[in-house]
């Protein structure tokens, strides 16, 4: 390092650069936005705005306080680098230049260079210019070229850089001082200064790889701290040493090529990266491969740009079905690529060769042998399998098959099975055996995406395939089916329909004729001979039935023959039946309601005809002659084909119920004719013409049938009640019974019931102990007042006279026995809840077993140690203290 010696010395003033030629020497790697030096330039004027420029504005930018810029980072050669910095006056458009020669500093020698170099000089910057008065200080900021330093110093620490300096401090007693990162900012103390002398020095080796650069501020101020200079920037660059090997992104590379692929086609790329500066030697990366494996079918196989890391390949013969992978040894050398001084790393990178379609398919035999039954869809009759070299289940395996001939009809598919790539020859379409017999079918196959350029298809990848048609026992079918008849209705039972006759398909097989039976007839009207398949009537055809849609009868007839297995077909038999005039027309509705006055009176009638047109209407409307009353007391008038209007011929006819007989003709040849009655109910009407009588009409005209339906009702919810009359009873009896009638287990007296529940012992309780004992044999003196009584005491009363039980009794009265008893239980007042001995029965004397006397511990218990009592909680303290106790 050289640094710039800042300094005026000469004191005119001349507008312009100082020098025509400057100097400056730089470090070899520059950095984009690089602050390289300042050029000086005296203005007397101090208000001219000058402009800077540079004739290499590609490379250098100079600012507008004259400080030159690196645009981007580049190298510098070892020979100076010139270019020319211009400074015009933007008013008057003079135009001032100076050559600058940038020469690249020299490579440190370590301690020689040390003992040759001498500690320069940085003065801090002035200008001065010309008044009336004395010569003054003009303060402007200059920029020092930077300090370069190698990273990784041994010292000895700390190590000299620089004297800042002011030419002030010959008359003045001046301190110095440096601020920012490094100095008096994280990481501090890396940087110092004397503040006497202006001495700045390096307290400890440098690692560009974390700090680049530092930009420090240097200040100059008297003894009582006011600042004498302008502060001046310090940059010093860390210069990189080669101490950071190359490391790859990845350890393993992995990448793919297609086989079969031609010299130069790009595989991938591989990349390291190095710590140390990319734009100078240690940085600077050259790749090359080490090895090759496998070696076949040449040991170079590939090459790799030695500066990007592209791996490309250099040598033909790349062949999936040999070589599916190669495993290459990549090396990157720093100090581009020098073997002697660079630093190197391995990686590996792993190319698969992927798989192409150069391998067509090919049949395993020329033809192939399958057999279906006639009139099966959906069966596989063949399998076709092939064989592939390309990798499987890939579009170039996958194979798709396809019938060049031997199918026009299209009753044949073949599709893939997608795990073993065999072809399934299936059948989509019913064959007949007696049409065809065999089919030869041509396949052939390939594969989902096309050959490789320049390989085609071999004879192997077309087979035969031959197919024959099994001859099965077919369905009779009927011709035609379904059979329209037309027929008028009304045919007579016996009659002759028609014949509806069945085919066998089945020409080559040796059966006898077909046999025909019923097999639907919804309303029963015909039978089948089941020989001649001839149709005949069993009752008459009605047009009218319910079985009769849209004039059409369905019937269903069945053909069967005796072949094995025995087959059978279905045919329909449509009739339609035409209609003749066999139905009168009839009233409707069947009931209506008028006003006993004349006005209003009109009532709406319709008739209603089962047959159609033309045995239909237009019907006409009249009024029988007799009895005479009816056309006395009513008229009828046809308003439209089927409809006529009914009102009272007279001005008043007394409320009730009339049935009014209406004589109806249809339009028919021969004509049909009926009576029908109109019951009509007769009201008096308010104005509106609405019945105001209305119940006692209703009621007058309550039905036969409406009166039984109700009378059923009434009976069933009688019926209902008794029935949950005596299922009530029935259950109170089940009850008694069950009580008379205690289940064995159910039985106290012989069971021990287990309540869960251990109270305490008898002296813990306040009970009349004597009661349990003895409760009959308490002295009359002995009775406590009434108003002393505990509850758990026996009242004194006289004792109740419960019924004495017979020594035999009929089983009949124990329920007589129970109710008798209980009843005294319950008017007894001396009878509990109170705490007293109950006696529940009586078993007698004599028992085998032994007294429970005999059950004592005298004999044992001074030989026991009872002290464990103790330790079993308060439940056992009571046994504790009777045997614990020792001799008390």
């Amino acid at each position: 390092q050289a640094p710039i010696k800042a300094t005026c010395e000469d004191l005119s003033c001349k507008t312009g650069f100082p020098e025509d030629v400057h100097s400056a020497v730089v470090s070899r790697s520059v950095h984009g936005g690089q602050p390289l030096l300042n050029v000086r330039f005296r203005s007397c004027d101090g208000n001219k705005k000058i402009h800077f420029g540079s004739s290499e504005p590609e490379d250098f930018r100079v600012g507008e306080d004259g400080v030159v810029y690196a645009e981007r980072s580049f190298q510098l050669s070892a020979e100076p680098t010139e270019f020319v910095v211009s400074a015009q006056d933007k008013e008057t458009q003079q135009e001032w230049q100076m050559r600058v020669k940038l020469t690249p500093e020299p490579a440190f020698t370590g301690a020689s260079e040390k003992d040759q170099r001498k500690i320069e000089e940085i003065i801090f910057p002035w200008q001065q210019y010309k008044h009336s008065s004395p010569l003054k200080r003009q303060k402007r900021d200059w920029v020092i070229p930077p300090i370069n330093l190698p990273e990784n110093s041994k010292g000895p620490f700390p190590q000299e850089l620089v004297r800042i300096r002011s030419d002030r401090d010959k008359s003045l007693s001046l301190r110095y001082s440096v601020t920012g990162p490094g100095a008096d900012q994280p990481p501090t103390g890396i940087f110092i200064i004397n503040p006497i002398s202006g001495q700045l020095s390096v307290t400890k080796p440098l690692d560009r790889e974390q700090i680049a650069s530092f930009h420090l501020r240097a200040h100059a101020v008297d003894v009582n701290g006011n600042q004498v200079e302008n502060p001046i920037d310090i940059v010093i660059n860390v210069i990189d040493m080669n101490d950071n090997r190359p490391e790859f992104l990845h350890q393993v590379w992995n990448g793919t090529v297609p086989e079969g692929s031609k010299p130069g086609t790009y595989v991938m790329t591989v990349t390291a990266i190095d710590a140390d500066d990319p734009n100078a030697q240690n940085g600077m990366l050259r790749y090359r491969i080490l090895s090759q494996a496998p070696s076949s079918p040449s040991p170079n196989m590939f090459t790799i740009n030695n500066e990007t890391g592209d791996i490309i390949t250099v040598a033909a013969g790349l062949d999936r079905e040999k070589v599916q992978q190669y495993t290459l040894i990549i090396q990157a050398t720093d100090m581009e690529g020098n073997p002697t001084y660079g630093l190197s790393n391995t990686a590996t990178a792993v190319i698969a060769v992927t798989d192409v379609n150069d391998n067509p398919p090919e049949f395993t035999a020329m033809t192939f042998y399958g057999e279906v039954p006639e009139n099966r869809v959906d069966v596989i009759v063949a399998n076709l399998t092939v064989t592939d070299k390309d990798q499987p289940h890939t579009p170039a395996w996958n194979a798709m098959y396809r019938m060049t001939g031997g199918d026009p009809t299209g009753r044949f598919t073949i599709l893939t099975d997608p795990n073993s790539n065999d072809g399934l020859v299936t059948v989509v379409k019913p064959i007949d055996f007696e049409t065809n017999r065999m089919f030869v079918l041509t396949v052939a196959a390939e594969n989902q995406v096309p050959l490789a350029k320049g390989i085609q298809h071999p004879p192997q990848s077309t087979a035969t395939v031959s197919i024959t048609v099994i001859d099965v026992n077919e369905s009779p079918y009927f011709v035609p089916n379904p059979k329209l008849v037309r027929q008028e209705e009304g045919l007579m039972a016996g009659s002759m329909l028609t014949t509806f006759t069945a085919q066998d398909p089945d020409r080559y097989m040796q059966q006898t004729s077909l046999r025909y039976s019923k097999l639907s007839d919804p309303a029963n009207w015909l039978k089948i001979d089941p020989v001649n398949g001839q149709i005949t009537t069993t009752a008459v055809l009605d047009r009218e039935s319910i079985y009769v849609q849209n004039n059409m009868y369905n019937a269903t007839f069945l053909a069967s023959d005796n072949g094995i297995p025995p087959m059978s077909g279905t045919g329909t038999l449509q009739i339609y039946l035409l209609d003749i005039n066999d139905n009168a027309p009839q009233v409707h509705p069947k009931e209506a309601t008028t006003c006993e006055t004349l006005q209003p009176n009109a009532i709406n009638i319709t008739a209603v005809d089962p047959d159609i047109d033309p045995n239909a209407g237009p019907f006409a409307f009249e009024l029988p002659d007799t009895p005479a009353s009816i056309k006395r007391n009513w008229t009828i008038v046809r308003i439209s084909g089927d409809h006529a209007q009914l009102s009272l011929r007279i001005r008043f006819l007394e409320a009730g119920i009339y049935d009014v007989p209406i004589v109806i003709t249809d339009s028919g040849n021969p004509h049909a004719s009926s009576t029908s009655l109109l019951k009509v109910k007769v009201c008096q009407c308010d104005l509106n013409g609405d019945c105001t009588d209305v119940d006692r009409i209703v009621g007058a005209g309550l039905g036969t049938g409406a009166i039984i339906a109700i009378l059923l009702c009434i009976i069933i919810l009688l019926i209902l009640v008794l029935m949950f009359v005596v299922w009530m009873k029935r259950r109170d009896k089940e009850r008694q019974a069950k009580q008379l009638l205690i289940d064995p287990e159910d039985d106290v007296r012989d069971n021990i019931l287990k309540y869960d529940e251990e109270g305490g012992g008898e002296e813990d309780q306040d009970y009349d102990l004597s009661q349990l004992q003895q409760p009959d044999t308490l002295e009359p003196d002995a009775i406590k007042p009434v108003g002393i009584r505990r509850l758990d005491e026996r009242p004194i009363h006289a004792e109740p006279q419960y019924p004495v039980r017979s020594a035999a009794p009929h089983p009949g009265d124990i329920g007589d026995f129970i109710n008798e008893g209980l009843k005294a239980a319950d008017n007894d007042p001396t009878a509990p809840p109170y705490d007293s001995l109950l006696v529940f029965d009586y078993e007698g004397s004599g028992s085998t077993a032994g007294s429970l006397s005999s059950l004592n511990s005298s004999s044992s218990g001074g030989e026991q140690d009872y002290d464990y009592l103790n330790d079993w909680g308060p439940r056992f303290k009571k046994l504790a203290d009777m045997y614990g106790g020792g001799d008390d």
